[in-house]
């Protein structure tokens, strides 16, 4: 049977090692939290700038490379001929402006576009697509964010448009999920930077 002195031994040296734990296990929490403070921290700052190198990589003057509707079985459809033009640019404060236009579009007889005709008006109208303001970029889900100001299709005034995207060596891609002619197809636009 131990005696009182082994006890208090024993009894002290249990408070100590529970002590220790304690402190042990207050160190490893303590430490965990700022181990994942700073792993947060670390990631967050390399998203951030991940994003600032590609959004450094998008401004900038953009021409019309193609302009179709896709159908759900793959065909496509020339929405503007087969030769369209356009522009896009990127500004590097978030703003932008892109114009679409038919070459097939045919000129006003009376070179007055108060008297345009109604198949001129007609032709003018569906030959042209352009909208301007501001946009923002999602890298994570590789999205671009169209916020319209104005449209020459008015419906499109005031609307967020998100589109997928991709910029692979200054050819900047996008897919327009609710083209202006509607029904069931998907458009899909190609822009190359100019240098």
């Amino acid at each position: 049977m131990p005696d009182i002195q082994q006890c208090n031994f024993l009894v002290c040296r249990l408070l100590f090692c529970t002590y220790l734990t304690n402190v042990g296990i207050s160190v490893y929490f303590c430490c965990m939290k700022n181990t994942l403070t700073l792993i947060f921290f670390f990631f967050s700052t390399c998203i951030a700038l991940a994003q600032k190198n590609e959004n450094s990589k998008l401004p900038g003057t953009y021409i019309l490379l193609s302009v179709d509707n896709i159908d759900k079985d793959g065909n496509r459809i020339h929405l503007y001929g087969d030769n369209p033009r356009g522009v896009l640019m990127f500004d590097t404060k978030g703003n932008y402006a892109l114009q679409i236009m038919s070459t097939d579009r045919p000129k006003f007889a009376a070179a007055d576009k108060s008297k345009g005709t109604d198949e001129e008006n007609r032709a003018a109208v569906k030959g042209c697509n352009a909208h301007f303001g501001t946009y923002t970029i999602d890298n994570v889900n590789g999205t671009i964010t169209f916020n319209i100001l104005h449209a020459s299709f008015p419906n499109w005034e005031g609307v967020k448009q998100k589109r997928p995207f991709t910029l692979i060596n200054g050819v900047f891609k996008y897919t327009v999920p609710s083209p202006t002619t509607g029904g069931a197809v998907t458009g899909e636009v190609v822009w190359k930077k100019v240098e």
